[in-house]
C-alpha cells in the first residue's frame, strides 16, 4: 500500500508541473519557487502549535487547489502560480514521507513519526 500512495502523490506531483507548463511562466520558475512552501517552517519558532498550524497551511492540497481555483475564477496567473507550487510541493513532501504535522512536534506527521528517533 506504501509504494501505492507513493505512486499516486508522484502522479499528483507531475499533474502540478503539467498545470505549470499551461502558463506563462519560464520553466526555471517552477524549480525556483518549489521550496517556498518550507518557510512556513520558521513557525516553529514561536512553538510547536503554531509552527504546525502554519506548516499544515502552507502544505494543505485542498488550500493550494483552493489557491489555485480562486485564481482561474479571476484569470490571475500569479494564484495558479501559487497554487500550483502550494500543491506541488505538498505532493513532493507526501512522496518523500512528510506529512502533515500535529501539534506535538515536527516530527509528529499524518503519515507517521520521521526523525532519528523514528
Amino acid at each position: 500500500m506504501q509504494r501505492l500512495l507513493k505512486l499516486e502523490e508522484a502522479a499528483m506531483f507531475c499533474l502540478g508541473i503539467y498545470w505549470f507548463t499551461q502558463l506563462y511562466y519560464a520553466w526555471w520558475v517552477f524549480p525556483l519557487l518549489l521550496l517556498l512552501p518550507d518557510a512556513s517552517m520558521i513557525g516553529y519558532l514561536l512553538g510547536n502549535k503554531v509552527g504546525a498550524f502554519l506548516y499544515n497551511l502552507f502544505h494543505h492540497k485542498g488550500v493550494a487547489l483552493l489557491v489555485w481555483i480562486i485564481g482561474v475564477y479571476f484569470k490571475l496567473e500569479v494564484l495558479q502560480l501559487i497554487g500550483l507550487i502550494l500543491w506541488s510541493h505538498s505532493c513532493m513532501d507526501r512522496l518523500f514521507g512528510y506529512g502533515l504535522k500535529y501539534p506535538q512536534g515536527f516530527a509528529f506527521t499524518h503519515l507517521g513519526k520521521i526523525g532519528k528517533e523514528k
